[in-house]
């Protein structure tokens, strides 16, 4: 007779991955590492260690899993029924914002800035991406509302100290009774989208008006950017034409501000973060920098979340390799190892190259936003670079996080691998911010005003001439090419993906791991090298090395 004892023991697990977690971020991750020392924050090595620890802990990484599974609520009225407009999150949202916050994430480059503050910054909040993405959107538009508030001296004295305040208060109150403030962004309406000069929203002057004065805003925005913020730089349509302004949730006087969130946005991702619809009946607002100037006053802010969004793609591309290499270095198919079966390393090792390149670009703007101040070539970087970068390296992430996934299998389908959270995260940052047409409208227009930023541009790039032969004869066609301005905007996406490339391959040759930057070389800049899919790495290139380098260690 059968013992019953045995009838539940099925099967053993066995040949499983052992779940990615308390590691450390920052110490498992090379590329980074390498840069952090190499583009000016070496001195911030152990603090980044020490963040990267908790990054990578079970905690934070439960925090960012809970932050998804359970989205922002609108509770538009209270039981009384008195507005509220309030948006309520999960404490996990809570607890991450917190961390952000008390780590500077959102402005220790303001309130220390020097060599390596960007760059310090810029890891901190690449690290922190990699445990959720959501709650870093109200995290870099506070962090961009600063050189936007500083067009207008007098407002960034009074809100400035509580905007770089290390401290985090998500209560519902006016900004007084607060001590730290977080900011938002209200842009784009349903008429416009990108083309803001389209807005309608309609500013009226309570006195004299001008720059630091108050107006009443009257109009709609159809993608408010985290409405539980204290403020939000607004366009709006003043009698001098499209200005920018400070709209704040509550008025001076403690009164609540007539700005009303009609919905929450069911978004595909960054489903942590809210988005709302709103109305503005009668909002008071204060005027920041020229009247009709609106545009180049809020686009100090656009060119910093732009900025982040490179870093947020970056570190998707790397928490995407983490998990592949991870998972393909425990677990075995037909008698070897994921890792030591050779298409599985082109597979990986083709990854690792896209994040390495992406993460290497990123990094060196984050050099040049630490210099720009006193260099101009860093400047004319900044500038064209963060563009560039924002295109290139946001259009490759989501291909990137798919074929992560598909390195894992069935269980990267899962709701409870971050695989498909890294999936739905992977086009945001491509769309936010201005989509690919409008970054590649923005180099052409750039270009155009300002015949010096390319040759900076081109400049970088030329300090690895010589370095491999593929990036030479890449080089000398880009620079053919982009002396020829016959269709110059129906070729955009061309051009500018070509300049990433060869920046990319110029850092790389320059700065970067030989296996790395050889085979990025090989198989990005060589025409005879056509594969349209990752995997298509050629002969003679050290895949071993490469996914060796990448892989995390427990």
């Amino acid at each position: 007779m059968t013992d019953s004892r045995y009838l539940a023991e099925t099967h053993e697990v066995l040949n499983q991955a052992p779940i990615l977690t308390d590691y450390n971020l920052y110490r498992q991750d090379r590329a980074l590492v390498e840069a952090v020392a190499r583009e000016g924050a070496g001195r911030a090595s152990d603090a980044l260690s020490a963040f990267g620890a908790l990054a990578g802990s079970s905690q934070w990484i439960e925090w960012g899993f809970q932050a998804n599974e359970n989205k922002p609520v609108l509770h538009t009225h209270d039981i009384r029924g008195n507005r509220r407009d309030e948006v309520r999150f999960h404490p996990a949202y809570h607890q991450l914002m917190k961390a952000s916050i008390e780590h500077g994430l959102h402005a220790s480059h303001w309130r220390h800035p020097g060599p390596g503050a960007q760059v310090e910054r810029a890891a901190k909040f690449y690290l922190m991406t990699q445990v959720e993405a959501g709650h870093l959107c109200p995290i870099s538009m506070t962090s961009a509302a600063i050189p936007a508030l500083r067009r207008q001296p007098e407002v960034f004295e009074q809100w400035a100290p509580k905007i770089m305040a290390r401290e985090y208060d998500s209560r519902n109150v006016p900004d007084a009774q607060k001590p730290g403030l977080t900011i938002g962004m209200a842009m784009t309406e349903k008429q416009g989208g990108s083309d803001v000069r389209a807005n309608t929203t309609r500013a009226y002057p309570l006195d004299t008006g001008g720059p630091g004065q108050a107006y009443e805003l009257v109009g709609h925005k159809y993608f408010v950017s985290a409405p539980m913020s204290d403020a939000y730089l607004v366009l709006a349509q003043a009698p001098g034409g499209l200005s920018c302004f400070l709209l704040p949730r509550w008025r001076p006087d403690g009164s609540k501000n007539p700005l009303q969130i009609q919905r929450l946005k069911n978004k595909m991702g960054n489903v942590a973060n809210a988005s709302s619809e709103t109305e503005l009946r009668g909002a008071w607002a204060l005027m920041i920098g020229e009247e009709g100037r609106g545009v180049p006053t809020i686009i100090e802010m656009v060119a910093m979340t732009r900025f982040d969004c490179m870093i947020g793609s970056s570190a998707g591309m790397r928490q995407a390799v983490a998990q592949a290499t991870h998972h393909a270095a425990h677990r075995s198919a037909f008698g070897k190892r994921l890792a030591d079966q050779p298409l599985m390393r082109n597979v990986l090792a083709d990854l690792a190259i896209e994040h390495e390149a992406a993460l290497m670009m990123t990094m060196r703007i984050a050099r040049a936003l630490d210099g720009q101040a006193a260099d101009e070539h860093e400047k004319q970087l900044v500038r064209l670079g963060t563009a560039v970068g924002k295109y290139w390296i946001c259009k490759r992430t989501p291909g990137h996080a798919y074929e992560a996934m598909e390195c894992i299998g069935g269980m990267g389908l899962m709701e409870d691998c971050i695989m498909p959270r890294l999936l739905r995260e992977s086009p945001v940052n491509s769309i936010w911010e201005g989509s690919g047409n409008v970054q590649c409208l923005d180099v052409l227009r750039a270009m155009g005003r300002d015949p010096g930023i390319l040759e900076a541009f081109a400049a970088e790039i030329r300090h690895a001439a010589g370095g491999n032969r593929h990036l030479d004869l890449f080089m000398a066609k880009l620079q053919a090419e982009l002396a020829d301005r016959d269709d110059f905007e129906l070729r955009a996406r061309s051009l500018v993906e070509k300049m990433a490339l060869a920046m990319q391959g110029s850092l790389l040759v320059r700065f970067g791991d030989s296996a790395v930057a050889d085979a990025f070389c090989a198989s990005r800049l060589n025409p005879e090298v056509s594969g349209l899919v990752y995997g298509n790495l050629p002969r003679g290139v050290d895949v071993e090395a490469i996914v060796q380098r990448a892989t995390p260690r427990l």
